[in-house]
């Protein structure tokens, strides 16, 4: 930690590559695999990536360790590129009612099918950006309720509430779909 603090000081006063290049190194496997597990393409994954870093680095004077853990900022801008690239990049919001389901039982097994998991991904997408955070950084970030809260700035209960009403909404469209 206080090495990954010492490269931000030097990006931030001196704009050292050196430091972005090792900084960017020491995250990126950890990040590109957070956007491949949303985008389940590697051309798209490496793109964000990039994006990510980019963005990241480019706006890395307004981080504040005293706010938030690097590694926790970095997380809450990935996830924003990664809404707004949904956002791009898959049409709004569609009813789920349509939607032909497996007849398995167990909904966990429901949507590990591809293309259940895309109708889940098209539905996120429409909703408002907390959601999608709190939804996309539990389920692809595997963060925790309390780390989630704290990257949001939001109280916990706040934060298992919206995560919680997303999952009773997804099961009811899905069983409404049978």
């Amino acid at each position: 930690m206080e090495q990954e603090q010492r490269w931000i000081r030097r990006i931030q006063r001196r704009g050292s590559r050196r430091d972005a290049d090792a900084l960017v190194r020491k995250y990126y496997d950890e990040i590109f695999a957070y956007a491949f597990r949303q985008v389940h393409d590697r051309e798209t994954a490496f793109d964000l990536t990039q994006e990510i870093f980019i963005s990241v680095l480019r706006s890395l004077c307004t981080y504040d360790p005293g706010r938030a853990a690097f590694r926790t900022w970095l997380y809450r801008s990935a996830t924003n590129k990664i809404i707004d690239f949904r956002r791009r990049s898959v049409p709004p919001a569609v009813p789920l009612d349509g939607l032909q389901l497996p007849n398995e039982q167990d909904f966990a097994a429901q949507i590990e099918q591809k293309s259940v998991l895309e109708a889940i991904e098209r539905y996120v997408s429409g909703l408002d950006p907390g959601t999608q955070q709190v939804f996309r950084l539990r389920l692809y970030g595997e963060y925790t309720f309390p780390e989630i809260a704290q990257l949001l700035g939001l109280p916990e209960a706040a934060v298992k509430s919206r995560y919680y009403r997303l999952m009773q909404t997804l099961r009811k469209e899905f069983h409404d779909a049978y």
